[in-house]
């Protein structure tokens, strides 16, 4: 998971936004759903599995859905989206 992210962000930082960002949230749910399947994570266990699995899964998902909506040409339109922005936005 730490290899995939870092090529997340290597992603992002030479300019492909979009894939980059996937690739971090696609990284991060996978880790949602190892943290579930895998029996044992040793010394690494500090928080009990659900608060990293809930952590995890949300963190994926907003992160891949902010990667969908990024500008220019974004792959998932939220009609919502525009008009909140202008409001926060005055």
């Amino acid at each position: 998971m730490l290899a995939a992210t870092a090529v997340g962000l290597l992603l992002t930082a030479f300019g492909h936004v979009r894939i980059g960002c996937l690739t971090i949230g696609a990284a991060l749910i996978a880790a949602a759903v190892l943290r579930r399947v895998l029996p044992s994570v040793g010394m690494l266990a500090v928080r009990s599995r659900f608060t990293d699995m809930v952590t995890y899964g949300v963190l994926g998902l907003a992160i891949t859905l902010l990667a969908l909506v990024v500008e220019p040409k974004p792959v998932l339109e939220l009609p919502f989206l525009e008009s909140t922005v202008r409001f926060l936005v005055r």
